[in-house]
């Protein structure tokens, strides 16, 4: 149980409430943005002493039921109400460092795409695997040191213009809040994996906007549908973005296509079949 980040994360949501959201008359002008301790506590069916104990870090572990009475009266997603019960220690947790192999059927899968950019991120956003179309349209991951084929750090931390520092893509800072979102839960999943904290700790201290962003707490990704990237041989080119859940290791595989026929698809044939020198001009 991490009863400090358990806190910060109940008060973040409960300040973001507006008593109308939850059917409480809005009352006198208040001095403090959101809910009042005692109105959750009062929507959860517990005592306003021990809800203020859980935001102050202060309470033992509270049950399932506790649990889902809070996330009913904060009004939690189930993105949200999955990541409090990982910050209360009453949800399955993983032990020990993330999974950065990637399973043989997967490696072999990506060389059956040739129509489709296609790789493998862990769980901290390292690229692990990926095929010759996602290296055309993105970059040659082969050509730099582990460390650097993170998105999170390339992200935040990456050339100083936001076309190079995201190979162009439309959706720049809507991917910084949606890797800032996941590393939150990641962190909280694998605790003990001193890889995930020095991350969280190198993007703070280096970028003020992910700081900005951490101290939201916000866990709730968004799907990504599209992307656009815009790619120095061949311009704009807009694909069809999936994601892919890879459960058993924790890890996504990231599928760009465009459908069969278009001027994108075209673009992404013609980038799929330049000589690899020829692919970043």
């Amino acid at each position: 149980m991490d009863k400090l980040e358990l806190g910060a994360f109940l008060r973040s949501r409960r300040e973001r409430l507006r008593p109308q959201d939850v059917g409480l008359p809005s009352g006198p002008r208040r001095r403090t943005p959101g809910l009042r301790r005692e109105e959750v506590a009062v929507l959860a069916h517990i005592s306003t002493e021990y809800y203020v104990r859980l935001e102050q870090g202060r309470a033992p572990r509270p049950s399932g039921e506790v649990l889902a009475g809070i996330g009913d009266a904060l009004r939690l997603t189930d993105a949200e109400s999955e990541h409090l019960h990982v910050l209360a220690g009453t949800a399955p947790s993983r032990t020990g460092r993330y999974r950065r192999d990637v399973r043989p059927s997967i490696l072999a899968l990506l060389d059956r795409l040739p129509q489709t950019a296609a790789f493998v991120t862990s769980a901290a956003f390292d690229v692990l695997a990926w095929n010759a179309l996602a290296a055309a349209l993105m970059e040659d991951f082969a050509e730099l040191a582990p460390q650097d084929r993170n998105l999170a750090r390339r992200a935040f931390l990456g050339p100083p213009t936001a076309d190079a520092a995201l190979y162009g893509v439309s959706d720049a800072a809507e991917f910084r809040h949606h890797v800032v979102m996941r590393l939150r839960s990641t962190l909280a999943r694998y605790p003990s994996d001193p890889a995930v904290a020095e991350l969280v700790a190198e993007l703070c201290d280096a970028s003020p906007e992910f700081t900005q962003l951490w101290q939201r707490r916000d866990v709730q990704a968004t799907a990504m549908l599209t992307k656009t990237f815009r790619h120095p041989v061949v311009g704009e080119i807009t694909v069809n973005c999936d994601a892919l859940t890879l459960t058993d290791r924790d890890q996504h595989l990231v599928l760009y296509s465009a459908p069969p026929g278009s001027r994108d698809a075209e673009a992404l044939a013609f980038l799929g079949a330049l000589p690899a020198g020829y692919r970043s001009l």
